[in-house]
């Protein structure tokens, strides 16, 4: 009978071991997913929220046991705004750190070269901060998008001016992928809704350029301006616009003001300048688990989270659902199952085209008034009228 005891103490024991030993293997052999982040250049300041919500979905997901019973664990290595780094550093991730997974880096730009690594490993890439038309015309079947596609950006400030009757508009962009798109597509809308374009001009360097621009734009006066830039142009030109008597009835940036501290940053220039959004740190967006979000987002951060963190959030959710439904990492079943899907994450619907194009989500639009930001278009998500 002792014997028996010892024989069954031991095989008890040898029990233990062996759970405690695949315990420890699963604790060493994380889902490892690796992306770029801007750490330094012209991206800088919207990558950075976007890492900061690819963390916060980490934690989270390994407060709640990980994926496939394994934990995450990101790999993010600075992409310094640089295209070529970019790709160098995708190609690093899949063949030399060998991650199971990828996320996209920031912007239309950095995206191209990004999904062309990927492309040739056939890696799923959910882009959490590309809209540019380009990304989605190469007959690629790994890269699907989030945003709203970047020529739908200005349907809502276009709509607004004609209701009002608003009749003309100058648009200026940036010689880059996205802000071509959105600068085409605002062309397009504009004379869809029947506004005449008066100035229609690119630049290439923005400091440089700027100050001749403004003085065409003062030249050519339009009820409207859009402006398609990234941050810091859009900051110098709202710096020359304040040294000038002009300023246009309606002024639209195409990112700098969807960022939650743009009021604070710019002061009185901020005041009625108008932007698209993807999605707004509001909790009275009609969206599951927004609030949930933005509360996490504002604990992990100190601050509101903008549209490109809650994007990003959403990429994370798309990937972590298309895991658990196919309790896979095949990049051919996440792909496949992605491709079907049409859900409802944070930011609101996502729905892609056969070419992997967002095509369930629409863009908001909001305008700064009196420092804060408030939802002018559409009507239904209205938190403030909108002024011209």
């Amino acid at each position: 009978m002792l014997v028996g005891s010892k024989k069954i103490f031991i095989l008890g024991l040898l029990v233990l071991l062996g759970l405690a030993f695949a315990v420890s293997g699963l604790a060493a052999s994380p889902i490892r997913i690796g992306a770029t982040v801007s750490l330094s250049g012209k991206y800088q300041e919207p990558s950075a929220m976007m890492a900061e919500a690819c963390k916060l979905w980490e934690k989270q997901v390994n407060d709640r046991g990980g994926l496939l019973g394994r934990p995450v664990r990101l790999i993010l290595y600075d992409d310094q705004s640089k295209e070529e780094q970019v790709r160098r550093l995708y190609q690093k991730l899949i063949v030399a750190d060998k991650v199971d997974l990828v996320l996209s880096p920031y912007s239309t730009t950095l995206t191209l070269p990004a999904s062309e690594i990927t492309e040739k490993h056939r890696f799923v890439l959910v882009s959490g901060g590309a809209s540019g038309e380009s990304v989605w015309e190469r007959d690629y079947q790994y890269v699907f998008g989030v945003h709203a596609p970047a020529k739908r950006y200005f349907i809502g400030f276009l709509d607004l001016m004609a209701r009002h009757g608003l009749e003309t508009v100058n648009i200026l962009y940036e010689n880059s992928a996205f802000q071509k798109s959105v600068a085409q597509g605002a062309r397009e809308w504009a004379s869809r809704l029947g506004l005449k374009v008066v100035l229609y001009k690119v630049y290439n360097q923005g400091k440089a350029e700027l100050p001749g621009l403004v003085k065409e734009v003062m030249a050519a006066p339009a009820d409207g301006l859009i402006f398609c830039s990234y941050p810091n142009d859009s900051y110098e030109l709202l710096r020359l616009l304040k040294e000038t008597p002009y300023r246009p009835q309606a002024l639209c940036l195409t990112i700098a003001a969807s960022y939650p501290g743009f009021g604070e940053k710019m002061g009185d220039a901020a005041e009625g300048v108008f932007a698209p959004s993807q999605w707004e740190a509001d909790t009275r967006m009609p969206f599951p688990g927004t609030q949930e979000f933005i509360e996490n987002y504002k604990a992990l951060t100190n601050r509101l989270p903008s549209y490109h963190a809650g994007s990003a959030y959403a990429a994370c959710q798309i990937l972590e659902k298309a895991i658990k439904a196919t309790r896979s990492l095949s990049q051919d079943k996440i792909r496949d199952y992605i491709r079907s899907l049409d859900t409802v994450t944070i930011i609101g619907r996502f729905r892609v085209d056969e070419t992997g194009k967002q095509i369930g989500h629409n863009p908001i639009l909001i305008q700064w008034q009196k420092g804060k930001k408030e939802i002018v278009y559409p009507l239904n998500l209205q938190t403030a009228t909108p002024k011209f």
